[in-house]
């Protein structure tokens, strides 16, 4: 029953979930008969290069779901010829943030145990993001796909179009040139950016310029800067942009709203440096909540999508076989740092 094992090194699914997978993948194509044998878990060890914890593991979790059962002294063998679940999703994400992590978690729970998830990460790097399509068996059930490219990435939708769509879900942002009925969970950059400075307007008053700090690098959507621009003008306040941190000389009566996490630790340094008081003669706005953020500068105010929503929408389209667009939630956390 060896050959029914796969594991590849380039994923990022732990090896003892792909050794799982693979077995439950065996038992749904009926490759792998009930009261079949599966090989040792020395076996396993010797043939894969992988620890002899990993391969315990991959068994304990299908013994737990019963689709396999031990005989003392023998070994363990297959209970059913069906595991009674059948999804097996292709998940590609940009990259493992904190908040990605947290719409996978979501997503993950609600599908429940025992789904087949082959999960990638291609750093935002376009020719990764190829490979790992044009790679894939296609044997999956559902490709749910995040989309974000520092370079190259106009090219994406035609690897996308390659793929069935009625079995794609496309996250966090929509990607124009992709065509035809599919289901995608995401983020109206520019509409929730102009809400969100909309609701924090009583707090920005008390400010003559907004700078966003937008560097020339960033994956980050336009639509962002579109709003941005747009509630600038429509209020009347200057309206910056920053491409490099490092250069910014902090100036009083400036809200200085970043996107990238490093460029907020840069910002919180060169604060510090100054006598300036957050909240009162310099306003901080974050994009994306993180935990740490509730705490830092005693507090920051953040403007985010719901990313465990996301990650719970998106499962239950996959459950739904549904082909709907559905707009994520986004929110104003109002701190002490505006």
């Amino acid at each position: 029953m060896l050959y029914n094992i796969k594991i590849n090194d380039y994923s990022n699914t732990p090896k003892y979930q792909q050794i799982f997978n693979s077995i439950v993948e065996g038992i749904e194509n009926r490759d792998i008969l009930p009261g079949a044998k599966l090989p040792s878990i020395h076996e396993v060890c010797a043939e894969f290069d992988v620890a002899k914890g990993t391969v315990e593991r991959a068994y304990e979790l299908l013994k737990e779901k019963e689709i396999i059962g031990a005989v003392k002294g023998k070994g363990f063998y297959i209970n059913y010829t069906r595991t009674g679940k059948n999804l097996k999703i292709f998940l590609l994400f940009n990259k493992l943030s904190a908040h990605k992590k947290i719409i996978y978690d979501s997503f993950v729970e609600v599908l429940g145990p025992g789904v087949a998830i082959d999960f990638f990460i291609y750093n935002n790097d376009f020719r990764l993001f190829r490979d790992l399509i044009q790679r894939q068996t296609r044997n999956h059930t559902h490709y749910v796909i995040i989309g974000h490219f520092f370079e190259g990435g106009e090219k994406a939708d035609e690897l996308i179009n390659s793929l069935p769509k009625h079995k794609l879900v496309i996250l966090d942002k929509l990607l124009e040139g992709v065509s035809g009925k599919y289901a995608a969970v995401f983020q109206n950059f520019e509409k929730d950016m102009y809400q969100a400075l909309t609701e924090a307007l009583p707090l920005l008053r008390k400010y003559t310029t907004l700078s966003i700090l937008f560097p020339s690098y960033t994956y980050h959507p336009k639509g962002i800067l579109n709003g941005f621009y747009k509630f600038c003008f429509e209020y009347n306040f200057t309206a910056r942009v920053i491409q490099d941190i490092q250069q910014e000389v902090i100036q009083p009566y400036q809200v200085y709203i970043n996107l990238m996490e490093e460029d907020l630790v840069e910002l919180i340094k060169k604060i510090k440096q100054t006598t300036y008081i957050v909240g009162q003669e310099v306003g901080v706005l974050s994009y994306n909540e993180t935990p740490l953020k509730e705490f830092l500068l005693e507090g920051i105010t953040v403007m985010s999508t719901d990313f465990a929503q996301m990650g719970r929408t998106a499962a239950q389209l996959v459950l739904s076989e549904s082909v709907e667009h559905v707009e994520n939630p986004f929110r104003l956390i109002v701190r002490k740092s505006l």
